[in-house]
C-alpha cells in the first residue's frame, strides 16, 4: 500500500519524543497520543486506542510495539525501524554512559530535575485519559466499561489486572455494544504486512524462544547465552515497563552476571532518562560479566530484548487485519477501547500520580503542566522542560 509519510519525518517525530518521554510506558501513550494523533493526526483516536489494546495483549513493550506500529503504518518497514532507532537511542546511550561512569546523577538539582520530570508525567497521562474519554467513553455503556476496567487495573495490580480489564472490555463490547451504529467506529488504517512475512515472523518468535536456550545449553556460548536471558526476557512479558524487571533479575543477577547493586545502580539510572525502560538492558548488556560487554554487550542485550515483541506484533497484525472490521469483532474493540481509558485512569493513580505527586508544591506542578497542555495548546516537550525547572525549583527552596 501507498504509506503517506517519509522515514525522516518518522525518524525526527520519534527522536524528539525519545529525548522528551519521562514517565514510563502509560506516560509514553500520553506522549504518543499529544503529538502523532492530537497534532500530526497520523491516526485517530479510535484507532489508536485499538492498536493500544492489541499491544497490550502482546508480549514485549507495548509502548515501543504501538510506536513501531505507527511509524509502519506511516512510511512502511523503514518508517518502522525509523521509530525504534529514534525512540530507543537517547535513553540506551544514556544508560550504556552511565555504565561507564560517565554519568553522574545525584545532589538536590539532578533529584529536583527528577521529581519534576515525574510530576510532568502526571500531567501528561491526565491529557491523555482527559481525551480519550471524550472519544471512546461517549454513551453510559461505554463509561461503565472504563470505571469497571479502572477498578479492576487498579485492585488486581500489574499485568494480570490490565488484561483482565480489557478481556473485560472485549466481552462486554461484545454483549452490549453490538448494536452501535458503524460510523461511531470509522475504518482503521492498515499496516499491509503480507501473511507469509507474518507467519516467519511467528515461526522466528517460537525459534527464539524454544530454540536459544538449547543452543546456550549445547554451545556453552557466553554470548547466546546472555541473547537467550535477554530474548526471554522481552518475550515474557506483558505490558513492558516496570514489569519485565523481575524477569531482568532472574535472567542476569540471580545466574551472578550482575552484581545486585550494580542492577539497582542501573535500575534508578534507568528512572533519571526519557524513552523505553526496557533500554534497562543495554546497561546490563554493557557490565554484564558474561559475553563482550561494553558497546557490543549492550547492543545485544537491546536487540534481544526488543526482537521478540516486534517479531510477534507483525505476526500479528495482517490476521488482525482480516478480522477487526467484522461486526462483533468491532464491537468488541469498542469495549476494549473503552477499558483503556480506565487502564490508564489506574495508571494515573498509581504508580504516576502516588509516586510524582508528595505534597502541596508538586499538586501546584502538576495541575500547571495539565493547564498548559490543554488549555494552552503548549507542545508536551515544552511542558517537560517547564516541569524539569520547576522541580528544580521545589527541591532548592
Amino acid at each position: 500500500m501507498r504509506r503517506s509519510g517519509r522515514v525522516s519525518e518518522v525518524f525526527l517525530a520519534f527522536l524528539r519524543l525519545g529525548v522528551t518521554s519521562f514517565g514510563g510506558p502509560v506516560a509514553h501513550l500520553g506522549y504518543f497520543r499529544d503529538d502523532l494523533v492530537v497534532r500530526r493526526k497520523w491516526m485517530d483516536d479510535r484507532a489508536y486506542a485499538d492498536l493500544v489494546a492489541l499491544c497490550q495483549f502482546l508480549p514485549g513493550p507495548a509502548s515501543s510495539q504501538v510506536g513501531f506500529a505507527m511509524g509502519l503504518h506511516r512510511a512502511g518497514a523503514l518508517g518502522a525501524l525509523a521509530a525504534f532507532v529514534a525512540f530507543t537511542l537517547p535513553s540506551a546511550v544514556l544508560l550504556v554512559a552511565f555504565a561507564g561512569g560517565a554519568a553522574l546523577l545525584g545532589g538536590p538539582v539532578a533529584g529536583g530535575m527528577i521529581a519534576g520530570l515525574q510530576i510532568v508525567a502526571v500531567a501528561i497521562v491526565a491529557q491523555a485519559v482527559w481525551g480519550m474519554a471524550h472519544t471512546l467513553t461517549p454513551d453510559a455503556p461505554r463509561a461503565g466499561i472504563a470505571v469497571a476496567g479502572l477498578a479492576l487495573a487498579l485492585l488486581l495490580p500489574g499485568a494480570p489486572g490490565q488484561l483482565g480489564a480489557l478481556a473485560l472490555g472485549l466481552l462486554s463490547g461484545l454483549v452490549l455494544l453490538r448494536g452501535a451504529p458503524a460510523a461511531s467506529s470509522p475504518a482503521l488504517p492498515s499496516f499491509g504486512i503480507p501473511r507469509a512475512v507474518a507467519v516467519t515472523c511467528l515461526v522466528l518468535f517460537a525459534v527464539g524462544l524454544l530454540g536459544l536456550p538449547l543452543l546456550a545449553a549445547a554451545t556453552g556460548s557466553d554470548t547466546a547465552g546472555l541473547v537467550d536471558a535477554f530474548f526471554r526476557s522481552g518475550a515474557l512479558v506483558f505490558g513492558g515497563g516496570h514489569v519485565v524487571l523481575p524477569l531482568l533479575q532472574a535472567g542476569v543477577v540471580d545466574t551472578g552476571w550482575v552484581s545486585a547493586p550494580a542492577f539497582l545502580a542501573g535500575y534508578g539510572a534507568a528512572q533519571a532518562v526519557p524513552g523505553p525502560l526496557f533500554t534497562f538492558s543495554a546497561y546490563l548488556g554493557a557490565v554484564s560479566s558474561v559475553g563482550p560487554g561494553g558497546l557490543t554487550g549492550a547492543a545485544i542485550a537491546l536487540f534481544a530484548i526488543f526482537l521478540p515483541g516486534f517479531l510477534v506484533l507483525v505476526g500479528v497484525l495482517p490476521f488482525w487485519d482480516a478480522v477487526r472490521d467484522r461486526p462483533r469483532v468491532r464491537a468488541a474493540m469498542r469495549g476494549a477501547g473503552a477499558a483503556v481509558v480506565g487502564i490508564l485512569g489506574a495508571a494515573l493513580y498509581t504508580p504516576v500520580f502516588t509516586t510524582a505527586v508528595t505534597g502541596p508544591g508538586p499538586v501546584v506542578l502538576a495541575v500547571v503542566g495539565f493547564v498548559l497542555l490543554t488549555a494552552f495548546r503548549v507542545p508536551a516537550w515544552a511542558v517537560v522542560l517547564v516541569g524539569a525547572a520547576g522541580g528544580v525549583a521545589l527541591a532548592v527552596t
